[in-house]
């Protein structure tokens, strides 16, 4: 059984896809600070690329900033997806428990976070017709990350292959039904505001007329 710190098992974990979260779970170990931190650090690399992206591959015409949709593609997005994958392990007796998904989904996203990170520096001093370069490393980034996903899924409910992606397709089904759901309820809650307001106008009207 390997002995290492935290830290250590962060790198394992991205540098052995296939080992390194059975060992994390039989270890016991994993961090939700470091976790966390690394979810603030997926919101920081939101920020990056959709604001600071290279001003020749990219022009925002944005006249107002609104922070909201990154929260929502990073915190929002991120704690959706381990609460709909808890759901769904339940219902096919996966050992995950909403702790273990929430560290292992997060240590999956540090080559996505990196290379993506690596691009938007790398925009600022490569021409266009360099592009391809920063392609390149984060096709790769997002590709590590799709194996150490699926592999931190598979070991953490310790599933079959087939079943660890059946898993994640339903969680995926259940995210876009609950984000459904969400705004359906806040078109409703909109709805009610209005009438609300509507209706606290007229008698307004009314006491002062």
């Amino acid at each position: 059984m390997l002995d290492l710190t935290q830290g250590q098992f962060v790198k394992h974990v991205v540098t052995h896809p296939f080992e390194g979260f059975e060992d994390l779970r039989w270890k016991k170990s994993g961090s939700m600070a470091i976790a966390t931190v690394i979810v603030f650090i997926l919101f920081i690399q939101q920020l990056a690329y959709n604001r600071l992206y290279g001003f020749q591959y990219y022009v925002s015409y944005d006249k107002v900033f609104n922070i909201i949709p990154y929260i929502f593609r990073s915190f929002g997005l991120f704690l959706l997806y381990v609460v709909c994958n808890w759901a769904m392990c339940t219902l096919f007796d996966g050992e995950g428990s909403l702790k273990n998904i929430y560290i292992v989904t997060a240590y999956s996203l540090i080559p996505y976070i990196a290379a993506y990170l690596i691009g938007t520096l790398l925009s600022h001093f490569l021409i266009k017709d360099e592009y391809v370069f920063i392609q390149v490393i984060e096709y790769i980034g997002l590709g590590w990350t799709v194996i150490l996903f699926i592999s931190a899924m598979k070991a953490v409910h310790q599933f079959s292959f087939i079943k660890t992606i059946l898993l994640i397709l339903l969680t995926l089904v259940a995210m876009v039904l609950c984000i459904f759901l969400l705004v359906l309820l806040l078109t409703l809650f909109q709805q009610v505001l209005i009438f609300i307001f509507t209706i606290y106008t007229e008698l307004s009207y009314r006491l002062r007329v």
